[in-house]
C-alpha cells in the first residue's frame, strides 16, 4: 500500500482541507436539519455530514443545498451498502462516509469518482481502506483509542489521511491535529441539542466560532 499518492476528489484532498471540521447531525426528522445547516454555514462551517439515519434525509438533500450553497461540502454518513451509496450519490453528495469497512458501499464510492471516508478502528481496518480506494480513514469510535493513536498508525502508514470521529470533543481538536489527524469529524460535543426542536442555535454558532478558531490558532501554528 503506498500511502503517499495523490488520492484527489475524484483524484487530491480537495474536498478535506487541512484542518477541516466535520459537522456530523443526527435528528428524528429531515425537516430539523434547516436550522442546523444555517447556522452551521452562517457560522463558516464548510464540511457537514448528514447521516442515514436522519428519516428523509436523502429526499432533503437539495432543499438543505439551497440553504447553504456551493461553498458548503454535505456528506453522507452511516453508509453500509451498495444500494445507500448509490442512493446518496444520486441524491447529490459530494462524499460519503462509512462507520466500518462496508466493501460494497466503498466499492460504489470509488467507481462513482466520489470520495469516501471509510470507518476503522485497527490498523488493518485502516489499511484495507485505503487499499480499496477509500479517500481519507475515520476512526471510529475516536473516544475509545485518542489522539496517540494517529502518531503509531502513521509509523507503518505514513501520510495516510486520517479523521477522528466519535466523541471528539472542542478540546480535543488540536491535539488530534497535533497527533497528525487530516481533519476532525465532531457530533454531539458541537451540535448539543441544536438538532431537536427548539434546540439552542445560539449556542451552536458560538461553539462553531470557537473551534474554528481552534482550528485557525493550529494553522497559524504551523507556518
Amino acid at each position: 500500500m503506498n500511502v503517499q499518492d495523490q488520492r484527489t476528489a475524484p483524484g487530491g484532498l480537495d474536498w478535506l482541507p487541512l484542518g477541516e471540521v466535520i459537522a456530523v447531525l443526527r435528528t428524528d426528522a429531515a425537516g430539523l436539519l434547516d436550522p442546523v445547516v444555517e447556522t452551521l454555514a452562517g457560522a463558516g462551517i464548510r464540511s457537514i455530514e448528514l447521516t442515514l439515519t436522519t428519516p428523509g434525509v436523502l429526499e432533503h438533500l437539495d432543499a438543505v443545498r439551497a440553504l447553504v450553497g456551493p461553498e458548503v461540502r454535505l456528506g453522507v454518513g452511516t453508509v453500509l451498502s451498495a444500494e445507500q451509496a448509490h442512493s446518496a450519490i444520486a441524491a447529490g453528495a459530494d462524499y460519503l462516509v462509512t462507520p466500518s469497512l462496508a466493501p460494497e458501499a466503498l466499492a460504489a464510492g470509488v467507481g462513482a469518482g466520489v470520495p469516501v471516508l471509510g470507518g476503522a478502528m485497527t490498523p488493518s481496518e485502516a489499511q484495507a481502506q485505503w487499499g480499496a480506494g477509500a479517500a481519507a480513514v475515520k476512526i471510529f469510535p475516536a473516544q475509545t483509542v485518542g489522539p496517540a493513536f494517529v502518531k503509531h498508525l502513521h509509523g507503518p502508514f505514513p501520510g495516510l489521511p486520517v479523521v477522528p470521529s466519535g466523541g471528539v470533543g472542542l478540546d480535543q481538536v488540536a491535539p488530534w491535529l497535533d497527533a497528525g489527524a487530516r481533519a476532525v469529524s465532531l457530533g454531539g460535543p458541537l451540535v448539543g441539542d441544536a438538532s431537536r426542536a427548539s434546540g439552542d442555535l445560539l449556542g451552536l454558532a458560538a461553539r462553531s466560532r470557537q473551534v474554528l478558531e481552534i482550528v485557525d490558532r493550529w494553522l497559524e501554528g504551523r507556518s
